[in-house]
C-alpha cells in the first residue's frame, strides 16, 4: 500500500518547518512568496491532497456543507440544491448531499453523521417531525432550514410563498368560471401541501364555491400518486370539472388519468399544477401551474447560511419568497362569450 503523504514530507523536502507548510496550505499567516512557491512546488510534485477532517478537527470546521432533502426523486429538489451548490462552489465549499425520504429518525441519523464531519453548516427540507437542531445541537456550525420550516424553529429559513399560491389557482379557477372544482392535495402531514390547501380553499371561500370534502383527495407527491386521486376524482358523480393538483408531478399523474378515461384536458376537465418544473411547458396540453423559485431559494439560503459562517451577526431571517401562476392552456374558461371579452 502507498505510504501517506503528510505535511512533515513536504516540509522536509521544501527544508521549511511543518507550521510554515500549514501556513501555506490555509493561507493562515504571512509567508514570503519564495517559501510559498517552494511548498507548492513540492505539493504538485507529490500530487498532496490534505485531509479535509483533520484540517477541519484543528480549525473546529471544515469547507464542507451538508444539504439533508426529503425525496431526491422529486424534480423539484434538485433544482433548489443546484442553487446550494453553485453558490457553495464559487465560494470554495463543498456539498455532502443526503436523502431521507421523508423519514424523521433517518434525518436525524444524517444529521448526525454530518455533524461528525465538522461542517461549516448544513442545510435542512425537514420532514414532518424533524427534531434536528431542536436542541443545541448545530451550536458548532450553522443551521438554515429551506423548503419546509419546523413551527419550533426561530433561527434562519428560506421558503416560498405557498399559501398565497395556492390562493393564486382557487382565484384564477373560479374567475374562470368553475364551480365544480376539486384537488388533489399533497400528504397533509407536510407543511407545503397544507399551505397550498390552505389558501386554495380560502379563495374558493371567498368566491363563495363550496368544495366538498370528497373533492379533497391525499396523494404523496408522485405521478403514481396523481394518477390515482384523479381516477378517483373523475368517476365521481357529480363529476369534477377542475383539479387543482398541488405539485407538477401530481398533475402529469392526473393528465394521464384524464387520457385513460377517453377524457380530454381543457375541453372536460381543467387542470393546474404547482412548481413549474421544466416539463410543464412540454405536456399536452401545457399545464398552468404556480412557479416557485427554487433556484433562488437554495442559492439564497447558501448565501445568508455563508454570510453566518463568516461572522454575519444580524437578527435571524426568515425569507419569504413570492410565487406566481403561470398561464398555459390546460384550463378551459366556463365564462360567457362576453364575460371573456372583457
Amino acid at each position: 500500500m502507498k505510504k501517506a503523504i503528510t505535511t512533515k514530507h513536504i516540509a522536509q523536502l521544501a527544508g521549511v518547518s511543518v507550521g510554515t507548510v500549514s501556513h501555506v496550505l490555509n493561507g493562515s499567516a504571512g509567508v514570503s512568496e519564495e517559501l510559498q512557491k517552494r511548498v507548492h512546488e513540492i505539493v504538485r510534485k507529490l500530487d498532496y491532497q490534505p485531509s479535509q477532517l483533520a484540517r477541519g478537527l484543528r480549525r473546529r470546521s471544515t469547507d464542507l456543507l451538508g444539504v439533508i432533502i426529503p425525496d431526491i426523486t422529486n424534480p423539484y429538489f434538485p433544482k433548489l440544491v443546484r442553487g446550494i451548490e453553485d453558490v457553495a462552489y464559487k465560494e470554495g465549499f463543498r456539498l455532502v448531499l443526503c436523502n431521507t425520504d421523508n423519514d424523521p429518525a433517518k434525518e436525524l441519523s444524517y444529521f448526525n453523521d454530518l455533524r461528525s464531519f465538522h461542517p461549516a453548516g448544513i442545510i435542512v427540507i425537514p420532514s414532518e417531525g424533524s427534531t434536528v437542531g431542536k436542541d443545541s445541537s448545530h451550536r458548532n456550525f450553522e443551521l438554515m432550514f429551506v423548503d419546509r420550516s419546523p413551527e419550533w424553529w426561530a433561527g434562519d429559513a428560506v421558503l416560498a410563498n405557498n399559501e398565497d399560491g395556492g390562493h393564486q389557482v382557487g382565484r384564477y379557477l373560479t374567475r374562470m368560471g368553475h364551480k365544480l372544482i376539486s384537488a388533489i392535495s399533497g400528504p397533509s402531514h407536510i407543511e407545503t401541501a397544507r399551505d397550498r390547501m390552505r389558501g386554495f380553499q380560502r379563495a374558493l371561500a371567498e368566491a363563495k364555491v363550496k368544495l366538498p370534502a370528497k373533492f379533497i383527495q391525499e396523494a404523496p407527491f408522485n405521478v403514481e400518486g396523481g394518477f390515482a386521486a384523479a381516477i378517483r376524482l373523475l368517476t365521481m358523480t357529480p363529476r369534477p370539472m377542475a383539479i387543482f393538483a398541488s405539485s407538477d408531478t401530481l398533475a402529469i399523474g392526473a393528465l394521464a388519468a384524464v387520457r385513460a378515461l377517453k377524457l380530454r384536458c381543457p375541453e372536460d376537465v381543467s387542470i393546474v399544477g404547482f412548481d413549474d418544473l421544466e416539463f410543464s411547458e412540454l405536456t399536452e396540453p401545457s399545464l398552468t401551474t404556480v412557479f416557485q423559485p427554487g433556484y433562488h431559494i437554495g442559492s439564497l439560503a447558501c448565501q445568508l447560511l455563508l454570510d453566518r459562517v463568516r461572522g454575519a451577526d444580524h437578527p435571524t431571517e426568515k425569507k419569504i419568497l413570492n410565487t406566481e401562476l403561470r398561464i398555459r392552456h390546460s384550463v378551459r374558461s366556463l365564462l360567457p362569450a362576453r364575460k371573456r371579452s372583457r
